[in-house]
């Protein structure tokens, strides 16, 4: 099924959601296509989505990547200056999200992974999408599972509780089990230098106590009409965010009237969006996408 859905709710990007945001919406309205809007998540910047842009523009689609506020435009800028990502909340990454998302003409498919799989279901709650994909996403209110290997890779965060106001980097070692695990050595060290930069410790923290806290940020409105066909994908070997997360994700929102699936891509980890097989990933959303707008 193809639709063309506008966005009722459109509203002029102001200059603080940044250049290159700005710059993004306006291309994206002027060519009249239907735009397809990817969410990175911590640790990554808006460029690790550059190629799956790049198929999605040539299936017809116009795709924006925008960054978190205050985002680097490269990693070696990022890894320079790690205290621009300090303090960032998921609250402040939705609504700054959000705002961009409404200025478009055409309400956009939203795409996200990791953290920003989790920011892509707030806005598909808010009414925001016209279809979403989670890839891996962290977890929200609701979702209880807590398994061993998603504890050790949030760690390097909540080890040190000084690190909720600070802008946290991985090592190797720590990207290795926590992105890329299922790739091989070689693999794994051309990821680290090409992607990974600081992250805001914020969200960690957030999502940690989510449960406990009525008055989380980290909520999702998974009963909302509005929100639209949403596909959970999970990599098989994902420690971060490990099937038993992602498919509790996936049951929290199964309760919604439109389309909820769930898949699961064999001997995939945290990495599958950025790695040698991100292909395969990108043609799952793709396929999904494509059934819907």
């Amino acid at each position: 099924m193809t639709t063309t859905s506008s966005n009722p709710a459109t509203t002029p990007l102001t200059p603080s959601a940044g250049d290159h945001d700005a710059a993004q919406v306006a291309r994206a309205n002027a060519t009249g296509l239907q735009p397809v809007v990817f969410v990175h998540g911590l640790w990554l910047l808006p460029s690790s989505w550059d190629r799956w842009a790049a198929l999605f523009e040539e299936a017809a689609y116009t795709a924006l990547t925008p960054g978190w506020p205050d985002d680097p435009e490269t990693v070696g800028e990022a890894n320079a200056h790690p205290e621009v990502f300090a303090g960032k909340t998921v609250g402040q990454v939705a609504d700054h999200l959000e705002t961009i998302v409404r200025s478009l003409v055409r309400k956009p498919a939203i795409i996200g992974h990791s953290f920003g799989g989790l920011l892509a279901q707030i806005l598909a709650g808010r009414g925001c999408s016209v279809a979403t994909v989670a890839i891996d996403p962290a977890p929200f209110r609701g979702v209880l599972p807590l398994p061993i290997s998603a504890l050790r890779s949030a760690f390097p965060v909540l080890g040190n509780p000084a690190n909720r106001h600070r802008a946290v980097p991985l090592t190797y070692e720590q990207f290795r089990y926590a992105f890329a695990n299922a790739v091989s050595e070689e693999e794994a060290q051309q990821l680290y230098d090409t992607f990974a930069v600081p992250a805001s410790g914020t969200p960690i923290f957030q999502a940690a106590v989510a449960n406990l806290n009525p008055w989380t940020e980290v909520k999702v409105d998974t009963d909302n009409p509005e929100r639209g066909p949403l596909l959970v994908l999970s990599g098989e070997k994902d420690n971060t965010v490990p099937h038993a997360i992602a498919h509790a994700s996936f049951k929290q929102q199964q309760d919604n009237p439109g389309v909820t699936e769930f898949v699961e891509i064999p001997g995939r980890g945290h990495a599958l969006t950025i790695d040698g097989g991100w292909r395969e990933v990108a043609e799952r959303a793709l396929a999904f996408v494509r059934r819907f707008c």
